[in-house]
C-alpha cells in the first residue's frame, strides 16, 4: 500500500493554448491595445469606449442603466463617467422625473468623434478577423455570445 501524497492528487496541466480564459483574456488585451493606438489621438481611452457606444445608440441613460447596459460595475462606471465629464465627452442633467438621478448625455465633442471612433473600432475588428469570411465571423460572435450567456446564467443560479 502506497502512502498518501500530503499534497493531494496530481493536478492536470492546462496549457495556455488550451485555456479558453487565457486565450480570451489575451485577445481582449490585444484588442484593447490596438483600439488604444487608434483612439488616443482623439483623447479617448478604451475604458470610455463601451459607455460611448451605448450612448451613441441611445442617450439619456442614468449611471445605473449604463452599468447594466455595458456590464460595468457601479464604482468603475462612476470613475469612468467622471473622467468622461472632465474630458468633455459627456454632461449630466437632472432626470425630470426623479431629480435624485441624472441622465448622461453626449457632448458636442463626443458627437463629432462618433464617426472616427466607430471607424477605429471597425478597423480593429477587421484586423482581428482578417482571413475569416463573414460566416466565420458570425459564428465566432455567436459562440462568444453563447459562452457569455453560459457564464452569466451560472452567476444567476
Amino acid at each position: 500500500m502506497k502512502p498518501e501524497d500530503p499534497a493531494g492528487p496530481p493536478v492536470r496541466r492546462l496549457p495556455r493554448e488550451e485555456s479558453l480564459g487565457y486565450q480570451v483574456n489575451h485577445l481582449a488585451r490585444l484588442l484593447e491595445r490596438a483600439l488604444r493606438l487608434r483612439i488616443e489621438e482623439y483623447g479617448v481611452v478604451p475604458g470610455q469606449f463601451a459607455p460611448l457606444l451605448a450612448l451613441y445608440e441611445q442617450e439619456g441613460f442614468t449611471q445605473r442603466e449604463l452599468c447594466e447596459r455595458v456590464q460595468i460595475e457601479q464604482p468603475t462606471m462612476a470613475n469612468t463617467l467622471q473622467r468622461m465629464e472632465r474630458d468633455g465627452l459627456i454632461h449630466r442633467v437632472p432626470d425630470p422625473h426623479d431629480r435624485r438621478q441624472a441622465k448622461v448625455l453626449l457632448s458636442d465633442r463626443a458627437r463629432e468623434l462618433r464617426e472616427p471612433l466607430i471607424a477605429a473600432a471597425r478597423d480593429v475588428n477587421s484586423l482581428a478577423t482578417r482571413g475569416l469570411d463573414a460566416a466565420e465571423v458570425a459564428q465566432l460572435l455567436s459562440l462568444i455570445a453563447r459562452s457569455i450567456e453560459n457564464l452569466a446564467s451560472a452567476g444567476r443560479s
